[in-house]
């Protein structure tokens, strides 16, 4: 299938593929007579692991260490669970540093309400954010 095909039926812009192509997720495309791109099935298989893995939060680099572990004939099921291992520990991380902001934003809204503008001061700038 042609590029404008393969796109379509992944519902990627052409540029996308091209790019993943450059990056080396893609296995470089074999070329028709006239110089256009053709792919095979293996391609949209690619295409799906690629959209698979960013999904659960693996970055472009992480997706290529996998691709190429097995490339080089190794199973990448380990390292793809230390991927997600360590993005869930980040996730975990961002969450309580979430929960952190929330409670000081609902600390602040709170004070908004029990203080008058009209005591606001020009040092101040905006004595809701002023401790």
């Amino acid at each position: 299938m042609l590029i404008g095909e393969l796109a379509d039926t992944v519902g990627l812009p052409s540029q996308t593929i091209r790019f993943y192509e450059r990056r080396g997720l893609l296995p470089e495309p074999v070329r028709g007579a006239n110089g256009y791109r053709i792919y095979d099935e293996s391609t949209l298989t690619r295409l799906n692991f690629i959209h698979t893995a960013q999904a659960a939060g693996l970055t472009l680099a992480e997706i290529g260490s996998i691709i190429d572990l097995r490339a080089d004939g190794n199973a990448p099921c380990a390292h793809v669970a230390s991927l997600i291992d360590s993005k869930l520990a980040d996730v975990r991380t961002r969450i309580r540093s979430l929960a952190v902001l929330e409670a000081e934003l609902e600390e602040v809204i709170e004070r908004s309400h029990r203080l008058d503008p009209a005591d606001c001061t020009d040092a101040d700038i905006c004595h809701i954010l002023t401790r």
